[in-house]
């Protein structure tokens, strides 16, 4: 079992993310192995509150070249998590919406 900080690797900050804040829904950067379960645990640990759902977004590398070289930009992994009505906010991300 990994560590609860090396499942959750950022909170993403866009536009939408702040849009889901009222609704107590969160976004997050996550280990690309790591499963609705251990991402919901680790979420409770860290930032002391309860978790009512988890979902869960996967992207593929785009393609990109330079000349004959190409390559690729790396997969990512995105964590929608939704807190119960009972649970306080994330203060990280109520002090960024300011």
């Amino acid at each position: 079992m990994k560590d609860t900080h090396d499942i959750i690797i950022k909170p993403i900050l866009s536009e939408k993310s702040y849009d889901l804040i009222p609704k107590k829904t969160y976004t997050f950067l996550v280990e690309k192995s790591a499963n609705k379960t251990q991402i919901k645990a680790a979420v409770e640990e860290i930032f002391e509150v309860k978790v009512k759902q988890v979902t869960t977004s996967r992207k593929e590398g785009k393609l990109k070249r330079q000349g004959r070289t190409e390559g690729r930009r790396p997969e990512t992994k995105k964590a929608y998590v939704t807190l119960t009505e009972e649970s306080k906010a994330i203060e990280f991300f109520e002090s960024m919406a300011q």
